[in-house]
């Protein structure tokens, strides 16, 4: 079957009304660059990495994923494709079993392995934005690998999207890529899985049909607000869940508390959530607030 007779089997499916076909992923030959030519471009980077295990304190990146893009800073017209890095690097000890499980990658794969420093530092050299799906765990990693990150902004196409407003109910990258673009992909390599997420920032936003890209750069610009809901009843755990909280390691090591990132202008709405449905008599003293921006969101130092 030829490329026509394909697109026209497609076209027809499509218009009964019964059908939604995917497309595989191929940013070689998507038409939504616009390929233009502009005088002062800006740069972005859209990364990936799998790890050793979730702690960024012990545990090491095994693989790195970039794709860096020009986009004109005035229309947030992403532009073309001007760079990429996929590479291994060996942790120095072995991998368990649960952790090949997720991402596929053995211990022979990444032997003697190590990244490209001077690649990786020339990609991230006057770059606007670094974007990863869920930066929360990315950069805390690439910092401690190489130092250039950070002090570069960085963006989450997971938690800096509004997802919610757009009606969208999951958030992996694998269903926005189905609901927004249409197309699928295979996930947990670090350089797909980078490229995915470039794709997802082509698309628009299903409800209100602007650009989603456009629309994680002006949240970047936001002040967000980190809320640390300590203490909490354990009772409250599946409220907490359900409205998008997180278990993890508090603001010290020895606090460990269900957290959320909001932004700074919904701060007040979440202290009365928390004081009317967590907190015995809408106290909520213990509540710990980090605000933070784009140079310091994600990072260790927050």
């Amino acid at each position: 079957m030829t490329n026509i007779d394909t697109e026209n089997a497609i076209s027809e499916l499509e218009t009964t009304g019964n059908f939604k076909v995917l497309r595989k992923l191929n940013l070689e030959q998507d038409i939504r660059f616009t390929q233009k030519t502009i005088n002062e471009p800006l740069i972005g980077l859209c990364l990936d990495t799998e790890t050793t295990g979730l702690d960024h304190a012990t545990d090491k990146i095994i693989e790195l994923g970039i794709v860096a893009f020009e986009y004109d800073p005035s229309t947030f017209e992403i532009i073309r494709i001007c760079g990429r890095y996929s590479g291994f690097e060996d942790p120095g000890f072995p991998l368990s079993e649960e952790v090949t499980k997720i991402h596929g990658i053995t211990d022979d794969m990444i032997a003697g392995k190590t990244f490209d420093d001077e690649q990786v530092n020339s990609l991230a050299k006057n770059v606007s934005l670094v974007i990863a799906h869920n930066a929360d765990f990315d950069r805390k990693f690439v910092e401690n690998r190489f130092p250039v990150f950070v002090s570069l902004p960085w963006a989450c196409s997971l938690y800096q999207v509004n997802w919610e407003t757009e009606c969208v109910k999951y958030r992996s990258l694998e269903y926005l890529l189905f609901a927004c673009c249409g197309c699928f992909f295979e996930p947990h390599r670090a350089l797909d899985d980078a490229a995915g997420v470039l794709a997802l920032l082509l698309g628009q936003l299903p409800n209100t049909k602007t650009s989603i890209f456009k629309a994680l750069v002006e949240s970047s610009q936001e002040i967000l607000s980190r809320i640390w809901a300590i203490d909490s009843p354990f009772s409250t755990k599946e409220l907490l869940k359900e409205r998008g909280y997180r278990w993890s390691d508090g603001v010290n090591s020895s606090n460990k508390a269900w957290n959320k990132i909001v932004p700074g202008n919904l701060e007040q709405k979440e202290l009365n959530f928390l004081a009317k449905n967590v907190y015995p008599n809408g106290d909520t003293s213990s509540v710990k607030i980090i605000r933070s921006d784009a140079f310091s969101r994600y990072s260790v130092r927050e």
